[in-house]
């Protein structure tokens, strides 16, 4: 297959954007491409080349790109007004969806980034119990607020449960509020928590972190623990929320926690986010219902915006039909099941690890089950083997195939034919 083409246009446009934009990009991706359209399973770049689409905008394009009935949603809320600052029936309406199928949501509060809504559920943690600390899990990934931004990809790997920052500009103040302890080894979390347990204010945790699935036993350990000492627990399923089963990972996992943070699927391609919970701990967001030093405000110019709303409400009656999560899963354990056989028979070390709907490959001969054991893969070898594929029209983030109910059984067949190629020519270098 030869190497996809690049017209003038295209390169003309990446010189725009490297005059105007830090790094010639909106800071997300580095590929050496501008996007033109979506359709569906694909996107087409700005000379023309079309790709099978695994990035699907980093998650949000769960139903797939330009879908009718969310376009026609869309359509439909544009000539009525395109955002109020005050609530409005279709915020209403996804409130009460989101309601029905979380197990931990019995109140919902709209925002517009995962970013602001982990950086709210802490918050509202620390307004409930009258605490300071938050504990998260390394190598976890909670936005790009300060505080999610403690040890994401640290560097230094000191002890647990001291912080690293990730970036700089964050006060130096924070990074003792912010606890670390390892992701799936709840014995190391317990002996944290039972130190700390008077001043942890709560605990956040991707359910599924990144690519890593939960060891048996591990949530519901969580869960356990911080139960017996009150400690809030926040997933975080911004990623996982709609996309494991139509109740997020805490239905597919079966561990409820006290609050969660959801995005990306919520919103069909649009601005917004939630935070949802208990009662007792939403209540913080309303002054009648607690105390003056109690009371969150929480405001946002297009918080519960009415397009994202509309077009929240018909992606999740598209995932509402029967059939629809067992066809996402089904397409995604052809490609796990294909890369890893692929790798294996061009006896490259690798382990394909994740859920059918949300992993990727490490190019390891090790177990990877949290950050540390992630990092004695091969990067370099995983990034040489993303812009393969690419040039073979496969389309996907630095990590993570993420899969929609638009992918078929023609893009599965397109995609294992690159792999194929890509592989031969990794064991040939």
């Amino acid at each position: 297959m030869e190497k996809r083409n690049q017209t003038n246009h295209e390169r003309d446009i990446l010189d725009r954007a490297a005059r105007v934009l830090p790094q010639g990009s909106l800071g997300n991706l580095n590929y050496d491409l501008i996007v033109n359209k979506g359709k569906g399973s694909h996107i087409w770049d700005e000379s023309g080349n079309e790709y099978v689409d695994y990035l699907l905008g980093s998650g949000p394009m769960l139903v797939g790109h330009s879908n009718p009935p969310v376009l026609e949603a869309v359509l439909n809320q544009l000539s009525s007004g395109t955002t109020f600052f005050a609530t409005n029936e279709k915020s209403v309406e996804l409130a009460e969806e989101i309601v029905k199928a979380v197990p931990c949501a019995e109140k919902v509060r709209f925002l517009s980034t995962g970013s602001e809504a982990t950086l709210y559920a802490m918050r509202l943690a620390r307004a409930f119990t009258g605490k300071d600390k938050i504990l998260k899990f390394e190598g976890g990934f909670h936005g790009m607020n300060d505080y999610a931004l403690m040890s994401m990809s640290p560097s230094k790997l000191m002890d647990y449960p001291q912080a690293e920052p990730d970036t700089a500009g964050i006060p130096k103040s924070l990074q003792a509020e912010m606890l670390i302890a390892p992701f799936n080894d709840i014995e190391t979390t317990t002996a944290i928590i039972d130190r700390y347990k008077d001043e942890l204010a709560g605990v956040i945790v991707e359910p599924f972190q990144r690519l890593l699935p939960p060891k048996e036993g591990f949530l519901e350990g969580l869960r356990e623990i911080t139960s017996h000492y009150e400690i809030p627990l926040i997933f975080d399923e911004v990623v996982t929320g709609f996309r494991f089963s139509y109740g997020g990972a805490q239905n597919y996992y079966g561990v409820v926690p006290d609050i969660c943070t959801l995005g990306k699927a919520i919103a069909g391609g649009f601005p917004l986010t939630a935070v949802a919970g208990r009662d007792e701990i939403m209540n913080h967001f309303d002054s009648e219902k607690v105390s003056k030093d109690g009371f969150m405000p929480q405001i946002g110019t297009l918080s519960g915006n009415p397009i994202a709303c509309a077009a929240g409400l018909a992606t999740l009656d598209i995932l509402k039909q029967d059939g629809v999560y067992e066809k996402m899963f089904n397409t995604g354990r052809k490609i796990m099941n294909g890369l890893q056989k692929t790798l294996d028979k061009a006896e490259i070390p690798a382990k394909v690890v994740g859920e059918p709907v949300l992993f990727d490959a490490f190019f390891t001969e090790q177990d990877v089950y949290d950050y540390r054991s992630s990092l004695s893969a091969d990067a370099q070898r995983l990034a040489r083997f993303n812009q393969l594929i690419l040039d073979r029209g496969i389309f996907k983030g630095a990590t993570k195939f993420y899969i929609s109910t638009e992918h078929n059984d023609q893009d599965v067949e397109k995609t294992l034919a690159a792999f194929e190629e890509a592989v031969g020519i990794l064991k040939s270098e």
